[in-house]
């Protein structure tokens, strides 16, 4: 299934990009309140000017129009935004939310005291210190505001 993708903005000029099945199905979940800004999670969104694109699946990879040993080039910083909020995504969907006990939900799984498995919450820096000096990997990485709700 192709679907379509828009560059859009909040009123407080937050750029993202969302995907659609058509134009007309942007335009109804809009009206319905269920388009939101990632970042700040305002409603009042709109469509940017931007070229036509398609998601098509099973498509080329992006480097599959290069030639051999070309670099790619530097991302822009839209295609950098969606990057960050695709990863949001990926650990918002794939990992639990343990809030303000993360640094001791993850010295629980270090040394074996819960089930292994990926979470997320808040550390201080000097909690985030302590968990590396213990040999446990901590990566910081800001959720946009709103991360509860669906990531558009």
């Amino acid at each position: 299934m192709a679907m379509k993708v828009f560059n859009l903005s909040c009123a407080r000029e937050h750029a993202f990009e969302g995907w659609f099945g058509s134009a007309e199905d942007f335009d109804a979940q809009l009206a319905r309140g269920l388009v939101e800004c990632p970042i700040c999670a305002d409603k009042s969104v709109r469509r940017m000017p931007s070229a036509p694109r398609l998601n098509l699946s099973g498509g080329q990879p992006p480097s599959a129009g290069r030639a051999a040993g070309t670099p790619p080039s530097t991302p822009t910083p839209e295609q950098l935004h969606a990057l960050w909020m695709r990863m949001a995504r990926h650990i918002r969907e794939n990992t639990e939310d343990v809030g303000a006990r993360f640094a001791e939900e993850a010295r629980k799984i270090h040394y074996e005291e819960a089930p292994r498995r990926g979470i997320r919450g808040v550390a201080s820096p000097e909690e985030a210190r302590e968990l590396e000096q213990e040999g446990i990997e901590v990566v910081s990485f800001p959720m946009p505001q709103g991360s509860n709700e669906p990531l558009q």
